[in-house]
Formats: structure tokens, C-alpha cells, sequence
């Protein structure tokens, strides 16, 4: 029997979520509905899709790869409906955007490529740099929008967002870490870890801000502007890591395994979304990545009307 939408549906709001019961809740459907699409896609797929434990569930390395082409699958469905509702544009222009690294591999990528499947005659000049520098380049008229961390903009009376993704930070452990089996971590218990700190955005900005209420000033082991370096680093003992969610992957490049636990208190959240010039005449091709960009998100929230 052949995987159904539903079903697609209901595995990434699990995978997102990290329990049944969370998914059932954003998805407003039962548990048990829940529970029966992923032991009916598991069973046609052939694979395991997560680890169950009494916390709740892990995706496993099959899951993590299908978990790509399941995005990308229910992403091509709503690309079809809008080419057949009208919304789809065949005219040209052009668009001027800007990205900053942390979201550039992690949201514009496959946000990208939707845009170019739907909208195949607008030429698109991208630039990725820092947050500042893309904030001068909106308001100076130099960028039509911009995809970037929204948590922390300067300038919020030149500039407009819509946010398309809200990350909450978690702690980055090695496999077989003592605190991996705590019911409770707080941010006290890390003082003593070796940190690998992420210097990208405002991450380590916001990294120093949440130790800095920690007594005992943490050490630092290694800085880095990469995420597959700090990866690497944890997975194989190198130290420990307080990243948002949203770059997380379970495995590193060398298919070494990095837990993710909550951490109890007080964390930031990293928002990310479009920003564009407060009150300027916006061109098509701008209005059209956004509300592609808030369609992509309500696709990966929530069933479509019918629950398919």
C-alpha cells in the first residue's frame, strides 16, 4: 500500500514534535490517529522511523533521510495546487534577496527551490552576509527582502518581518553522556562542560548572555563559525553545545549520533522570517516568495482541510 499525504503529514509533525501527544495536539488530532499513520508508513516503507523511549520518540538515521524527501513531497503538492489556482506566475522580474549563514542552509534552500519551480521567469540575485549589514541593504533600497534571524533586529521601525519558524535552544550532548539519563537538566549543570561555541549570527551573543548568569564562568573549548564542526566536535566528546533546534540533525558527517535535551529556565528563542522595508512598494516577485515562504509553513503545521 502506497504512503498516503495524511500520513507525511503526521510523520513530520511527529519529528518536529518529539512525541505523539505534541503532534496530535498542533495537528488538533487524536493520539491514536497519530500513532496508526506512522505504524502504517513504517510498515510500507519497510524501515523504523524513530526510537521509542519513555521520554518519547528519536528519529533514526532512516527516518532522518526520509524526513527530506517528505518535506519536499508535501512542499511539490502545494507548488501544484497553486499552479492550478491561479497564484502561479508566468511573468518575469526580478528579485534582489539577502540571507544571512545560519538560515541559508537550513530554511532558504529548499524555500529556493520552490520559488524557482513556481516562479521560473523571475531572475534572483541572492547575497548572503550578517544581520546588520542586510538591515543597511533593506533600508537602503539595495535588497527587495531578506531571510534572516528576526529575534534581534535593529531597526524595527524601518524595517518589517513575518515570521516563518520559531527555534527554541536545547542542549547538544555526545552519546552515553551522564546527563542524557537526567530527568532534569538546568543550566547550572553545564557549568562545568567544555562549551562549543557557535559564532554565527547572534548565537554566541546569545549563548554569552544565557551563561553569563552561571557563577562559574564556563569554559569555553572551542569557537567556530560551523555547525558540522560543532557537530563533529559533540558527537565525538569534544565538549557540549547550546544551539537552537532548528539546526539540528541527530548524526554528525562521520555518522556519529549527538543527543538533543531541554534544558530546564529561562532560553532564548531564535525567530526566523522575511524582512523587508517598512512601507515600500514591494515588487510581484518579493510579494510572491512571501506567500509562498507562509505557505511552505502552514504546509509543514498542519493538515489541509480535508486531513489528507
Amino acid at each position: 500500500m502506497a504512503f498516503t499525504i495524511r500520513q507525511l503529514q503526521f510523520f513530520i509533525a511527529v519529528a518536529e514534535q518529539g512525541t505523539v501527544s505534541g503532534a496530535a495536539q498542533n495537528l488538533s488530532i487524536s493520539q491514536s490517529s497519530v500513532t496508526e499513520a506512522i505504524k502504517e508508513l513504517e510498515g510500507d516503507l519497510g524501515v523504523e522511523l524513530f526510537e521509542r523511549h519513555p521520554r518519547g520518540l528519536n528519529i533514526t538515521h532512516k527516518g532522518h533521510q526520509f524526513l527530506r524527501h517528505a518535506t519536499k513531497i508535501l512542499a511539490d503538492v502545494s507548488d501544484a495546487r497553486r499552479a492550478f489556482s491561479g497564484e502561479h506566475a508566468a511573468a518575469g522580474g526580478r528579485l534582489q534577496l539577502g540571507v544571512t549563514s545560519l538560515v541559508a542552509g537550513y530554511v532558504l534552500s529548499d524555500l529556493l527551490a520552490r520559488y524557482r519551480r513556481a516562479y521560473p521567469g523571475v531572475e534572483i540575485s541572492a547575497i548572503e552576509d550578517n544581520g546588520d549589514y542586510l538591515e543597511h541593504l533593506l533600508i537602503g533600497g539595495k535588497l527587495d527582502i531578506a531571510v534572516m534571524v528576526t529575534s534581534n533586529l535593529r531597526d524595527r521601525t524601518a524595517l518589517q518581518s513575518e515570521i516563518l519558524e520559531v527555534s527554541p535552544y536545547r542542549l547538544w550532548l555526545p552519546l552515553g553522556h551522564p546527563l542524557s539519563g537526567a530527568d532534569i537538566i538546568g543550566i547550572s549543570d553545564i557549568a562545568s562542560e567544555p562549551l562549543i561555541m557557535l559564532t554565527v549570527d547572534e548565537i554566541e551573543e546569545n549563548t554569552g548572555k544565557l551563561l553569563a548568569a552561571i557563577a562559574a564562568k564556563p569554559h569555553v573549548a572551542f569557537r567556530t563559525r560551523s555547525v558540522e564542526a560543532v557537530r563533529s566536535l559533540v558527537a565525538t566528546g569534544a565538549g557540549v553545545a547550546l544551539l537552537p533546534d532548528l539546526v539540528y540533525r541527530p548524526w554528525s558527517l562521520e555518522g556519529d549520533r549527538i543527543e538533543s535535551r531541554d534544558v530546564s529556565g529561562s532560553l532564548p528563542v531564535v525567530q526566523v522570517g522575511t524582512v523587508w522595508r517598512r512601507g515600500s512598494g514591494l515588487p510581484q516577485a518579493a510579494r510572491d516568495f512571501i506567500g509562498l515562504a507562509q505557505s511552505q509553513r502552514m504546509v509543514r503545521q498542519r493538515p489541509d482541510k480535508n486531513g489528507r
